[in-house]
């Protein structure tokens, strides 16, 4: 049902999750004014622009989980918007890959969970098959999901930021928000003044935590514990050994995917990402370091117990960070054809992994609402692939 309302609708946040929520309220409530506050002087300007591409298809997460509903019904919501606003979507298909048979147990269960999730035209295939689909790909079983696809996450997120300002609202860069004060309305301080709203939306990625706190004191949320994921991109001479991409079989005590193939839409190749802890919340390089997220980091009892649980697999990830010899053995596996030689290091993005303090690693999307504001308090991947269905879910809900 169409509302017409004379509201005010803040968003804290201009990744492609920020924008798709305010479009949505343009679009189901005309006549509703809303205010983009984003931090940097551009958009999607961190997970949204530094993240694979990937439009995913539901392959991995647990049934009855909001990701697998909202991944379900955000990627063809992603497909319609791109085809209706003439931006790249590529359904270059995806191999899930099985090399060893200590593997199958798992795999089992992924396509297990795949099935009941609904990927379309999902399709278990033998050694063979892989080699007809991805004849440099080796392995003894893989699931394929032909409809997975690639994208341009940036791109959508500024067609989504025209929409809104096409339909009087506002997006403001340069704007971060220090203070969210009740009086009466919602005063929100930022470093281009203050913003008077109705209801408050925060999608503040990597500093989701830190937003939420400010806006929603009250309520005791997970902490956000940041991970570089590091990429290399493959010599063009080698693009062309991968025609789609390449996934290996998950570890199911994370909710990281593993370092994998991609196809840009672009037409470049990339390996990667890695999970390293990072020592800044925008810590694209080794070196960038923050001496106020490393006293979150210490004053956190949830990443205590975490990197107690994890530490081994952390030491794993930062040989790979340090040696691309290292990085790349676990590639290989899968494509051996692509060594050392023929990569270079590239670009990297951070992850916003929100951990509770059991130290849990939390696995599906939090999105928390008290009186006129929601938090969106963890929302890594496929939250950009789900990101239209995600702002669907929270009109739903304050309706």
């Amino acid at each position: 049902m169409v509302r017409v309302s004379e509201q005010t609708v803040g968003i804290v946040g201009g990744g492609i999750l920020g924008l798709a929520i305010g479009r949505e309220f343009c679009r189901r409530r005309p006549g509703t004014r809303v205010v983009v506050l984003e931090k940097e002087h551009a958009l999607a300007q961190h997970q949204t622009g530094h993240n694979s591409g990937v439009v995913h298809a539901g392959i991995y997460y647990p049934p009855g989980s909001l990701k697998a509903a909202l991944c379900t019904r955000g990627r063809l919501l992603l497909r319609d918007y791109c085809a209706e606003h003439d931006l790249p979507y590529e359904e270059c298909g995806k191999l899930v890959v099985a090399i060893d048979r200590d593997e199958l147990d798992r795999f089992d269960a992924l396509e297990e969970r795949a099935r009941a999730n609904g990927v379309p035209d999902l399709a278990r295939i033998d050694g063979d098959a892989i080699a007809e689909l991805e004849p440099h790909t080796r392995g003894l079983a893989a699931l394929h999901s032909p409809r997975t696809a690639i994208t341009d996450f940036p791109a959508i997120a500024r067609s989504l930021a025209r929409e809104i300002e096409a339909a009087g609202g506002t997006v403001r860069l340069g704007a971060e928000v220090s203070g969210v004060r009740r009086a009466g309305r919602l005063e929100v301080s930022h470093t281009g003044g203050i913003d008077r709203v109705d209801r408050l939306v925060v999608c503040a990625g990597l500093h989701a935590d830190r937003v939420a706190g400010l806006a929603q004191p009250e309520v005791a949320g997970p902490r956000i514990v940041p991970f570089r994921g590091e990429y290399l991109t493959v010599a063009a001479a080698k693009q062309d050994l991968v025609r789609g991409l390449v996934y290996p079989v998950p570890d199911p005590r994370y909710p990281f995917l593993g370092v994998h193939f991609t196809r840009r839409v672009d037409g470049g190749l990339e390996v990667g990402p890695n999970a390293v802890l990072a020592t800044r919340r925008e810590g694209y390089r080794r070196r960038d370091v923050s001496p106020r997220d490393l006293a979150d980091l210490a004053t956190s009892p949830g990443f205590w117990r975490m990197a107690r649980q994890h530490w081994r697999t952390g030491v794993t990830e930062v040989r790979g960070s340090l040696s691309t010899r290292a990085y790349l053995a676990a590639a290989q596996r899968y494509v051996p054809d692509i060594g050392p030689a023929d990569v270079a290091r590239d670009r990297a993005g951070v992850r916003a992994q929100a951990v509770d303090r059991d130290g849990s690693l939390v696995d599906d999307f939090r999105i928390t609402t008290e009186d006129a504001v929601t938090c969106v308090r963890n929302a890594p991947s496929p939250a950009a692939t789900s990101s239209l269905a995600i702002a669907e879910h929270v009109l739903d809900r304050l309706e």
